[in-house]
Order: C-alpha cells, then structure tokens, then sequence
C-alpha cells in the first residue's frame, strides 16, 4: 500500500535553498500574500492549495519556496519620514462618484 502522497520536490533533487513559508487563510487571503511574496523574489515552488477541517472549514494552507535576494536593503526611517502626504479618507469618500 503506498504512502501519503508528498507535496514537494523528490529527496533526490539537490539540496533546497530559499524562503520557505507555509500559508493559511481564506483563497483572496492566500492570493494576495501570494503576490505580495512573489513581488520581493522568485517563486521556485508553489504546493497545492490543502483545505483546512473543524473550525477552520473554508480555510486553506499552502507552500511556497521562494528565492528573495538578500542584498536588498530594508526601508529606513519612519513610514511618515518620506515627506508624502495622508490622505484625508471621510474626503475621497464623499467625493467619490458611484460605479
């Protein structure tokens, strides 16, 4: 009787690098940190999106490998300290014209 199926490259392959990260949330959860990651790097590996059970039910969990380059420098200073200006939400709200 065969085994429980891996979701991943075979352990003859060369030996793994990268970012790894496992993922759980809802579909547009998962989509959306999807992209975001695949902005800061290279996606290697993508697994397959897992339902999750019990009191998650509508929930799933997914692997990614990704190469990111360490080189890159994290922002510095404040998020503010960037001299652009907030936007005044109640404003663009009451100004927005309907679709």
């Amino acid at each position: 009787m065969p085994g429980a199926r891996r979701d991943g490259p075979s352990p003859r392959d060369a030996r793994l690098s990268g970012l790894e990260v496992w993922l759980t949330g809802t579909p547009a959860e998962l989509d959306a940190a999807t992209a975001a990651l695949v902005d800061a790097g290279h996606l290697t590996q993508h697994g397959t999106r897992r339902p999750l059970t019990g009191t998650d039910a509508g929930r799933y969990r997914l692997y990614l490998r990704l190469n990111v380059a360490a080189e890159r420098q994290p922002p510095t200073g404040t998020p503010d300290a960037s001299g652009g200006a907030l936007i005044d939400l109640t404003a663009a709200r009451a100004a927005r014209r309907p679709a």
